[in-house]
């Protein structure tokens, strides 16, 4: 709604439905997810790219969920590749236990270099897409792909029979995937809890 596409949720009121991936929304989980995988950290880091509208909104929320965690934020503002060794070497001067990385375009065209840094500086972190775990990354959490897929195609059959966009709520996920990489997690010292593993939807050894 903030992007103006819609007037709202459950009535868009245009010529635009579809479905929400909830990117902005989950965040706080995978801080939960991060804190239960890595419970040492007491400074969390957060990986935005500030050219991004929703950024501000990502990181007031992920802000919030650390304070009732009592977790400290430290948030590091990337918008270019050629940011990143300079982020990261903060970060770890300003004792950054564990990193949160915005579910951000940009960032998954360089996934390969921030998977590479957050392992060259042994910070657990976690991503908005198992193409990261899947890499080498520690661990993603977020709205099912195949599941989105799944329900685009329902509303394209819906109004090819002729129902209006503005009728039809934009529709929210119903499945979420938690993906560990086991192999990274070894390597960053870190014991997966058996909790997380019992939540896991894939787990990459």
């Amino acid at each position: 709604m903030k992007d103006g596409l819609v007037t709202s949720m459950n009535r868009p009121g245009g010529n635009v439905t579809g479905v929400s991936r909830l990117a902005v929304a989950i965040g706080p989980k995978r801080l939960e997810l991060m804190r239960e995988l890595s419970p040492k950290a007491t400074v969390i880091g957060l990986l935005v790219n500030p050219t991004n509208p929703r950024s501000e909104l990502v990181v007031q929320q992920i802000d919030e969920a650390a304070r009732a965690l009592g977790l400290r934020l430290h948030v590091s503002k990337v918008s270019t590749e050629g940011e990143l060794d300079s982020a990261f070497a903060s970060l770890v001067r300003l004792g950054v236990g564990a990193l949160l990385v915005a579910q951000e375009p940009s960032y998954f065209r360089w996934h390969e270099q921030i998977i590479a840094l957050a392992a060259r500086h042994a910070i657990p972190t976690t991503y908005g897409q198992r193409e990261y775990p899947a890499a080498g990354g520690l661990m993603s959490y977020d709205a099912s792909v195949a599941d989105s897929f799944r329900q685009v195609g329902v509303y394209v059959g819906r109004i090819l029979k002729g129902e209006k966009p503005a009728d039809l709520p934009v529709m929210q996920p119903t499945k979420f995937e938690l993906v560990l990489n086991l192999k990274t997690a070894k390597a960053l010292g870190l014991q997966v809890p058996d909790k997380l593993l019992a939540l896991a939807d894939e787990v990459i050894e």
